[in-house]
């Protein structure tokens, strides 16, 4: 059985990288060639936008361009809009090339009578999708370039231009720390983060650097999507920073709120399926499920209101629209559900189905486990895990299942592998209340002289990072151990060990990829320790290279968001991604005993 394991992962590994281009290569295709990154955006790296290859999804980096192995252009990795893990999107045309065939189940062999139940309701905002547009620098407001509550905002849109005389006061201490460089260099630093936290980007003061002038107005970019609902500002006011200037609501997907009085609330449950018109589209019909029931009852109309929740790209429905629904409701035999045997991956008493969505404007299908009893001829009788009427993939389940797996979502080929990942995920102590600044200020130097052998390594330069390395080595000396006592003590000198050996080995090297493999595990032992004894005024950024180390991938420090690769220099300088941002009030999770 094991075997036919694996023949049968190794079979739908290999579908899935032919289906790739299909399933994530076809998508919004149109699109690829017109996306817009203002440089001067104010965005995290928690929201940058991340690009991979769809037939080479190992290659990850946060803009657009060329796949370094094919040299395809790369797509979104958001191009799977769906928020769940467990659930698949791939358009029509892959469905239809990859002949990915349903059946209902239960549909029939299981009796069910059938009635309606007649409900109004009216639309409503989706309430997580509402969000403030606050200002992340203070100052005046000099112009507005949206200024009306129902006004249609995208994100990364300039919205607004700020007179800050708290940032010029900035610039100015900047432009000076640079005339005094030679004298005193962690004043730079100082000025630049001062600068960075009122999110001002590495691009513009880069800028301010280059050209020795003073900008005296700064832009403000959207943060989210959405509607303008509440205009808080005018030209001329005065702004604290994170103060509101708009509220917004994204309106592409919406509530849908039904009355159901309290004899009906007995026959329905999360799942069923409503059909809806509006007055305003009379002749088109909607299709939703139950996705919540009120817990409370209205004591004057005795009725109890249920939510469902429905996709509105298109921006037909409209908070507050009236709306007639039908509702089916189904009284269920206690006969037990089966499933066709071609539809089960895994063996055992636990296996996984794919399901098909229903009413999803792109298809989707959703990873599902199910338990699993005796064997009816072709079929299988399923215990827990699903309901009558859900629709099943019966062909065509290792593809969509390969697909997810090189989509980086839950599949069962990437179960054990996701499962490895929470199991071993870094359970780093914490001591950065309990360490003396003094030795977080020595660590900051260590990590400068570190960013100057990366640097070497992106340059190629494996002479000029034997000189860096040379660094790296004096700046270990000057940590003194003697600040850090107990269990921090004992954690440093293993740490400090590894930083020691590692970059040894770089300074005897004239090879730089016999560099680069020992700056892979300095890196390792310099992040943790970063990370558990933290940083007194610097912000450092965490990136990741995929492809490295033959493909299993390897981490680096960078104090700035832009990617310039180690490991590849040249070759692949823009492939990596930001992981963490680790700042002075960065925590690490402690461990648990």
């Amino acid at each position: 059985m094991n075997s036919k394991l694996i023949i049968t992962a190794i079979l739908a590994i290999g579908i899935g990288l032919a289906a790739g281009y299909f399933i994530f290569g076809n998508k919004n295709n149109s699109d690829m060639g017109t996306h817009h990154h203002p440089e001067t955006a104010n965005t995290s790296s928690t929201s940058a936008e991340i690009w991979t290859c769809s037939m080479h999804p190992q290659i990850r980096q946060n803009e657009p361009g060329d796949c370094a192995i094919c040299g395809m252009d790369l797509i979104p990795l958001e191009e799977n809009s769906s928020s769940d893990p467990l659930v698949l999107e791939m358009t029509a045309e892959s469905v239809k090339l990859a002949n990915i065939q349903t059946t209902l189940v239960g549909e029939t062999n299981q009796a069910a009578s059938k009635n309606t139940i007649q409900l109004s309701g009216k639309v409503q905002a989706d309430e997580r999708l509402a969000s403030s547009q606050v200002a992340h620098i203070p100052g005046r407001i000099e112009k507005l370039f949206v200024s009306f509550t129902g006004e249609q905002v995208n994100k990364g849109q300039k919205i607004a231009t700020i007179y800050s005389p708290q940032l010029i006061t900035a610039q100015r201490e900047l432009l000076e720390a640079l005339k005094l460089q030679d004298l005193n260099p962690g004043l730079i630093d100082a000025a630049r983060n001062k600068l960075r936290y009122w999110k001002i980007p590495a691009s513009t003061i880069e800028g301010i650097e280059q050209n020795g002038t003073i900008q005296e107005t700064f832009t403000v970019f959207a943060d989210e999507t959405g509607i303008i609902t509440n205009k808080r500002v005018a030209v001329g006011d005065y702004l604290n920073q994170g103060e509101a200037l708009f509220e917004l609501m994204n309106l592409n997907k919406v509530w849908v709120l039904f009355d159901v009085y309290e004899e009906d609330l007995a026959s329905i449950k999360v799942g069923d399926k409503i059909e809806f018109t509006t007055p305003t589209h009379a002749n088109k019909t909607f299709s939703t499920r139950i996705t919540f029931v009120a817990p409370i009852i209205n004591p004057k109309t005795r009725v109890a209101s249920i939510r469902t929740e429905i996709n509105n790209s298109g921006g037909m429905l409209k908070p507050d629209m009236l709306v007639y629904g039908t509702l089916q409701k189904k009284i269920r035999t206690s006969v037990k559900l089966t499933v066709p045997k071609s539809s089960v991956m895994w063996t055992g008493k636990r296996s996984v189905v794919y399901v098909k969505l229903p009413d999803m404007e792109i298809p989707s299908f959703q990873y599902r486990e199910i338990e699993l009893g005796e064997s009816i001829g072709n079929n299988y009788q399923v215990l827990t895990g699903l309901d009558n009427g859900d629709e099943v993939v019966t062909n065509g389940s290792f593809t969509i299942d390969a697909a997810a797996q090189l989509n980086n979502q839950t599949s069962m080929m990437n179960k054990e592998v996701d499962v490895k990942k929470v199991s071993s995920y870094e359970m780093l102590p914490d001591y950065t209340e309990n360490t003396p600044m003094a030795f977080k200020e020595q660590l900051a130097q260590l990590s400068n002289a570190y960013l100057l052998l990366k640097d070497a390594l992106v340059a190629t330069d494996s002479e000029q990072a034997i000189t860096t390395s040379k660094g790296v080595a004096e700046a270990i000396a000057l940590v003194d151990m003697k600040l850090v006592v107990g269990e921090a003590h004992l954690y440093w000198m293993k740490q400090l060990k590894a930083i020691q050996e590692h970059n040894e080995q770089i300074m005897n090297s004239s090879d730089v990829e016999e560099q680069r493999q020992q700056f892979d595990f300095l890196s390792q032992a310099l992040i943790q320790t970063v990370k558990v004894f933290g940083l007194p005024n610097e912000t450092l950024y965490v990136q990741h290279c995929p492809m490295a180390n033959d493909n299993e991938g390897a981490d680096w420090l960078s104090n700035e968001q832009e990617i310039r690769n180690p490991y590849f220099g040249d070759k692949m300088m823009r492939c990596g991604l930001v992981k963490t941002t680790i700042d002075p009030s960065f925590k690490n999770p402690s461990v648990s005993n």
